[in-house]
């Protein structure tokens, strides 16, 4: 790859082109990041309804090897694959954004989908990630529906196809901000047009860009290339408003919408070339994802199709150089409010989508954060700082910083300019909690007890035990406010801010417990904490320990027998 005068040049195709691919029928497939922890399970599911659907579409990092690393089904996908098939739909894999993806990560991408057998790879039309740090809850941006986002995407999407030994199949994005003069259909058709790339049409992707737009949601598909469409995904979301705009936010965790039903039934008839059509069920219970599907049986009936040629696009000299006309970092800024909204095209449609970036990271923060987050970033004006802030651009300069690092070097800063005793002794306590699970604690022989595995105890020479329990009410408060008002009234955050001004004198005992991957912190009396830090150290003999020590102990789950 050569740079020169802002432009990025690509390396010549690196694989020998056939002249046509064969396209296999796949049939009705459920979505999966290939996680244990993830519902609904999708072999479980299809162990106790046989036939249910045909075929797993799994989203996974570029590289086989780290894939194998980081999805625990990944060896059932692998033992199975040849009586259930698979899609690969991978992650971090820009089609737009400032820079062409790696040519390394992109044969690791055509690695990985030849092991799997993956007929296609496909993917969103978006800019995904920076040099592999992913943008929170992975909201991608999308690119503008005008010429100059067009040139970008065709340089993107030629420069993975050019890597490639099987289709890249192109999906519209969702849509919040509105930027480019045309329809999102007609950008999608042109892209098509300039790449010969097959589409994936994504029908709650078009919904979002419906109502953003106030169109019904089948304008501009007469017209459009249905007969190049060879795959269809259908998914949850939800209608949410913003003054008079109406948008759709892509959460597969929700119930999907009566339209997409209808959609999607009348749409199957209209593409010939369909291959696939994927239930993107994330985050449904089994029985929930089950009655989905059987749903989508009813259009998608089971049983052998022939597969399909499709023609290899011819190949191009070269890649289109890639240029910042349609100003990737300029939507960045405005998206996480380190520009005005009105410094980029669509105002109204840019506040709705920093909204969502802005609870998403504070979702993420709150993991590891949820004192210091509330304290310093409760509002929207302080996630704001914090993303509009030097600490959060940093995020995408190393894929070794988490936005967590981020935000505890953001936080620091902040109490340096304004010291806050209250927020600094919160913050010290979350930086606290990691280090004590560093160490494992040890098991309990027979006859003795020890701490569960998933509980460490520790002390502060401060007492913050009126901090953790109103951070909770806080947090309750505000939920049933935001029922109740139909907005989130954040006044019960002041209330907060005076108990932070006011810790006790410790020392203060408490014990963390991990809760869906976060410390969950509790206070105990003295003793029980003296107790249990010495548990962290060695098992003790049930007879040295005080009856009424025990008895507490065990009542709250907090120890283990040998």
């Amino acid at each position: 790859m050569a740079v020169g005068a802002g432009r990025v040049y690509v390396e010549r195709m690196t694989h020998a082109v056939p002249e046509t691919w064969t396209l296999p029928w796949r049939g009705l497939g459920l979505s999966s990041n290939l996680s244990v922890a993830d519902v609904p399970q999708p072999y479980r599911l299809l162990d106790e309804s046989p036939g249910l659907f045909d075929y797993v579409e799994y989203s996974a990092p570029l590289s086989l090897e780290e894939s194998k690393a980081h999805a625990s089904l990944f060896p059932e996908m692998w033992r199975r694959r040849q009586d259930v098939p698979v899609l690969f739909h991978p992650v971090h894999l820009n089609l737009w954004g400032p820079a062409l993806e790696p040519g390394q990560a992109l044969l690791d991408l055509d690695a990985h989908a030849r092991a799997v057998e993956s007929p296609w790879v496909g993917n969103d039309v978006g800019w995904w990630h920076v040099d592999g740090q992913p943008f929170p809850g992975y909201l991608y941006f999308t690119p503008p529906f005008n010429e100059a986002g067009l040139e970008a995407c065709v340089s993107h999407a030629l420069h993975v196809q050019r890597h490639l030994s099987r289709p890249l199949a192109l999906e519209n994005p969702a849509v919040l901000a509105r930027r480019g003069q045309w329809h999102v259909l007609d950008f999608m058709a042109k892209l098509h047009a300039r790449t010969g790339a097959p589409l994936l049409l994504d029908l709650g992707h078009l919904l979002s860009h419906q109502l953003s737009a106030g169109l019904p949601l089948e304008t501009g598909l007469d017209g459009f290339p249905l007969d190049q469409v060879i795959e269809l995904h259908i998914a949850g979301g939800v209608v949410t408003h913003r003054g008079p705009r109406g948008f759709y936010v892509d959460d597969h965790t929700q119930p999907v919408r009566e339209e997409l039903f209808d959609l999607l039934a009348s749409l199957i008839p209209r593409c010939p070339s369909l291959r696939a059509v994927t239930f993107e069920g994330d985050g449904h219970p089994p029985e929930v994802a089950r009655r989905s599907l059987l749903r989508l049986r009813q259009w998608v009936p089971a049983g052998a199709r022939p597969p399909l040629t499709w023609r290899v696009p011819p190949t191009v000299a070269a890649v289109p150089p890639l240029t910042e006309d349609s100003q990737p970092w300029a939507l960045f800024d405005a998206g996480y409010a380190a520009a005005p909204a009105a410094s980029v095209e669509d105002e109204a449609g840019t506040l709705a989508d920093q909204d969502f970036r802005l609870a998403v990271v504070a979702e993420v923060l709150d993991r590891e954060w949820p004192l210091t987050r509330l304290l310093l970033a409760g509002t929207r004006e302080g996630l704001a700082a914090f993303t509009g802030s030097k600490e959060y651009r940093r995020l995408f300069d190393s894929v070794a910083r988490t936005p967590g690092q981020s935000f505890a070097s953001w936080a620091m800063r902040r109490l340096r300019e304004s010291p806050d005793e209250g927020a600094s002794a919160a913050l010290a306590l979350e930086l606290l909690l990691p280090s004590l699970f560093t160490r494992r604690v040890p098991a309990p022989a027979p006859g003795q007890v020890g701490l569960m595995e998933d509980v460490r105890a520790g002390s502060l020479p401060v007492d913050l035990s009126e901090l953790v329990h109103s951070a909770r009410a806080v947090r309750r408060h505000l939920t049933a406010r935001a029922w109740a008002c139909g907005t989130l009234e954040l006044s019960g955050l002041d209330s907060l801010n005076q108990v932070a001004r006011r810790p006790g004198p410790g020392p203060w005992s408490f014990v963390a417990r991990r809760r869906a991957g976060a410390p969950e912190v509790m206070s105990v009396p003295p003793a029980l904490g003296k107790f249990l830090r010495m548990l962290a150290v060695r098992p003790m003999a049930e007879a040295e320990v005080t009856p009424g020590l025990l008895e507490e102990a065990r009542g709250r789950g907090l120890i283990r027998r040998g």
